[in-house]
């Protein structure tokens, strides 16, 4: 059951899920609150598990990173052994940024960070293609992104949240 937050709570998550960075005295003042119960709202939410993390955000094309793919791979037999053993070695895999066990003619989808595309082809044959558990790989290159967001849709759960 999901944790029950108020508005002033929606707020608080819609202004540092955009910008981690921001310090206590910046929400307060957004959200019409005294620093103290601010900091105490936060701390609540992170206790209860709602903020997991705060994250810095990089940008891959500066750092040369921006060959981006997504995978869609095939296990030869998906029971659970194999699909653990599958998910257990794409978690030591840097270039994974996301995996997830999706239903369709498919058992994983992954996306994957690289340089480049000869980058991408040695992570294919050296790297995933490596574990001996895959039927079929089928790649999709990211020609660009037109929207590329960490962020939930608070405003499902609070009215307080604009929709942007």
């Amino acid at each position: 059951m999901p944790e029950t937050i108020d508005n002033i709570d929606a707020k608080i998550l819609h202004l540092i899920q955009g910008n981690a960075g921001l310090s206590v005295a910046d929400i307060s003042e957004q959200v019409g609150l005294s620093s103290s119960p601010c900091w105490r709202r936060i701390k609540r939410m992170e206790e209860l598990g709602i903020i997991e993390s705060r994250i810095t955000v990089l940008n891959r094309s500066k750092l040369g990173l921006d060959f981006e793919v997504f995978v869609a791979v095939k296990l030869a037999l998906p029971n659970r052994a194999n699909m653990e053993k599958f998910e257990k070695a794409v978690a030591r895999m840097p270039e994974v940024i996301q995996c997830a066990v999706v239903t369709g003619a498919v058992d994983f989808m992954l996306r994957v960070v690289t340089k480049d595309m000869h980058s991408y082809e040695d992570f294919l044959r050296e790297t995933l293609l490596s574990i001996d558990l895959i039927s079929d790989v089928q790649s999709r290159i990211v020609l660009r992104q037109s929207k590329d967001s960490n962020a939930i849709p608070l405003n499902l759960i609070s009215n307080a949240v604009p929709r942007l």
